[in-house]
């Protein structure tokens, strides 16, 4: 596996990745890899010729009082982990490289309905920075194909939208949420749970699958009841709720029926971590 720490270099390796492979596929990430990130690694390794995996904690996505300073990076660990899974190259910038005059000052790209609820409202600016820095590792790495979780759902359907409305040439491919034994999304963030937290975590994806059982294929009547209901579950046993929703899936928006597309969508504290998971509700 190559190393490209800075731009320069990565144009060097992009050069001759090119000449070799016919299709390139590319995994972004901010580190702390686990087997969430590397069952996109594997996806994509298996479409494409060749795989590139960026790390860079993006600093545009975090608001002040977030945890940026403390967010786990462990590249040494990281760096291992992509050279067992054959990754190609391992793109590791700096922030000087991604944003030479500070992130500030700079040109931000921002995807209107898709990105203003759910943790779009939570955390202004969030998608923002996550909008641009992807935009501008996809300039710099130009894939054929990129892999983006279905655990940050609303992120992967921004994504989609950001890619489609700027005329990217790139195929955006979802990969499915990776769940610990007892079903919890597995994120970098769950570190920070405590013993007792940990154990408590799972009740997410309990509740949101009992929820979603339960509206499948109600009139819209049914749905606020079970929705109010799951909340009182969750705030009953120390969940602290930013929200807990169900909404399509075409344009994120608030519905009460499940007559499209659509997905719950949950975001909880526990203690400090900020946790979130959905499920999907499909048409069949």
């Amino acid at each position: 596996m190559n190393i490209a720490s800075d731009i320069g270099t990565l144009t060097q390796h992009m050069t001759r990745l090119r000449e070799r492979a016919e299709r390139i596929a590319f995994v972004p990430t901010m580190g702390n890899l686990h087997d969430g990130h590397l069952a996109l690694v594997d996806q994509a390794t298996r479409n494409a010729d060749a795989v590139v995996v960026s790390i860079f904690v993006n600093p545009t996505q975090f608001a002040a009082h977030e945890d940026l300073d403390t967010y786990p990076r462990t590249l040494d660990a990281d760096l291992n982990a992509l050279r067992d899974a054959d990754v190609d190259l391992a793109f590791t910038p700096s922030e000087k490289d991604v944003y030479p005059h500070g992130g500030s000052t700079h040109t931000t790209i921002h995807v209107p309905k898709l990105g203003d609820g759910l943790c779009g409202r939570a955390r202004p600016g969030h998608f923002d920075g996550v909008c641009t820095v992807v935009y501008k590792l996809f300039r710099m790495v130009r894939p054929d194909l990129a892999v983006f979780g279905e655990k940050d759902l609303q992120q992967l359907l921004i994504i989609k939208k950001m890619v489609e409305d700027l005329q990217l040439p790139i195929e955006i491919q979802s990969g499915a949420t990776q769940r610990a034994h007892d079903g919890l999304a597995l994120s970098s963030r769950n570190q920070y749970l405590s013993q007792a937290e940990r154990a408590l975590a799972p009740m997410l994806w309990q509740t949101l699958r009992e929820c979603a059982s339960s509206i499948d294929g109600q009139s819209s009547g049914g749905v606020q009841p079970a929705l109010e209901a799951a909340r009182r579950v969750l705030e009953g046993a120390g969940f602290e709720l930013d929200y807990l929703e169900l909404r399509t899936l075409s344009t994120l928006s608030l519905t009460d029926s499940v007559n499209e597309d659509c997905a719950l969508f949950a975001a909880a504290k526990l203690g400090q971590t900020r946790l979130i998971d959905n499920i999907q509700i499909r048409q069949t």
